[in-house]
């Protein structure tokens, strides 16, 4: 019978786009932000623009896992796109290098926020036995945000300026927030705010039961870090106008195999179909690496998407399995402590080697491929106790 009921509810497609706009609204700033951080005299600092966003989004982490299992879902949602809108007012605003980094560390919060409490409140309303389809749908939207973020945002700087860029995101947000009211919350024992609440024990950072998901989660997102950080200056050096060609590739090849990977995981267990997204990470990363050519680097961004797209959320689905129905936010928010961990240390290193020296970049490819290949050997024997 749960297979038969629809999971296409007003509440889970509000969110879905609500979380597409989300996605576009910090994404789009991504392709842009190097040059303009060179432009304040900040070159040398490349590797912090992902780095200390995933810092401080990743201590965001427990304190909104404990306030998704507290104060509800919706309010959470909403703190993290507000502070989306407020960053891209700030931005134009702050223009030394100090004043740039200090806004890249708080719009950081927004992601440490609103993802944390879409997927407590899409395994809310969700049947378990279609969680991971539901999960792949929701990746889709914001996978789509993604995608669409960069391509709009190199857009919209090839016509216009770097400070109606930061406005557009900021609006992107503010629809996403509006969306967000129009939903009921889910939480059946929501308590009101109290600020007692934001003191966080030694035992409420980390979910024991879900640190088999956060270590694959990290091992696999250490790539995407690198991605985010050298794709832009990879981009350039092989041709492309617009930077944001290979979210744009990503994503789409993303967007066609996540409910597939979702339906799947579903039906043939987590595991099995982790280990197939990891190998197909490793045999990406390396085509990016090898391949100099325009050509190649876009098959390898299939094949990245084709990863991440089955990889997203098999984890998430896989993460609330494991998870304590009691405490879903704070196992969540250990899956997405890992995830920040894994794409700041990832673009914090790979900036620090690259140096813009071209050659190394296939170097640091190479060099997380095997790292990713320890995650495979762990899934391959891993047993739940």
């Amino acid at each position: 019978m749960n297979r038969k009921k629809s999971i296409y509810t007003t509440g889970f497609i509000l969110v879905c786009i609500s979380s597409l706009l989300f996605s576009a609204s910090y994404n789009m700033l991504i392709p842009e932000l190097p040059n303009y951080l060179s432009s304040l005299g900040g070159a040398e600092y490349k590797g912090l623009i992902i780095s200390l966003f995933t810092l401080t989004a990743g201590l965001s982490r427990p304190f909104s896992g404990k306030l998704s299992d507290t104060i509800g879902r919706k309010p959470v949602m909403i703190i993290g796109a507000v502070v989306c809108v407020i960053s891209g007012i700030f931005y134009p605003i702050l223009t030394s290098v100090s004043g740039f980094l200090f806004i890249r560390l708080v719009h950081g919060f927004s992601t440490g926020f609103s993802p944390t409490a879409i997927a407590a409140y899409v395994s809310d309303v969700i049947p378990k036995s279609r969680l991971g389809e539901a999960m792949g749908i929701q990746g889709i939207c914001f996978s789509t945000g993604l995608a669409l973020g960069p391509a709009l945002g190199s857009y919209i700087k090839l016509f216009a300026s770097y400070d109606v860029l930061f406005y557009c995101s900021s609006a992107m947000a503010l629809i996403s927030i509006i969306l967000v009211l129009r939903i009921q919350e889910t939480l059946s024992n929501q308590a009101s705010f109290k600020w007692s609440i934001l003191r966080i024990s030694k035992n409420e950072v980390i979910a024991k039961e879900a640190i088999p998901a956060a270590i694959i989660t990290f091992l696999s997102y250490l790539g995407f870090g690198i991605i985010l950080t050298l794709i832009p200056d990879w981009s350039e050096h092989l041709g492309f106008v617009n930077k944001g060609t290979f979210f744009i590739a990503f994503t789409i090849s993303s967007v066609f195999i996540r409910v597939i990977a979702g339906k799947a995981s579903d039906i043939y267990g987590r595991k099995v179909v982790i280990n197939i997204g990891l190998l197909i990470l490793i045999f990406s990363l390396l085509l990016i690496g090898v391949f100099d050519t325009m050509n190649g680097f876009l098959v390898g961004a299939v094949f990245y998407g084709f990863a991440m797209g089955i990889l997203s959320p098999t984890i998430n689905a896989w993460t609330i399995d494991l998870s304590n129905p009691n405490t879903k936010g704070k196992s969540i928010a250990t899956m997405y402590i890992a995830l920040e961990a894994g794409i700041g240390l990832g673009a914090l290193f790979s900036g620090w080697y690259y140096m813009n020296i071209m050659s190394r970049i296939p170097t640091i490819l190479f060099a997380c491929s095997l790292l990713v290949l320890i995650g495979l050997a762990y899934m391959i024997f891993w047993k739940r106790a």
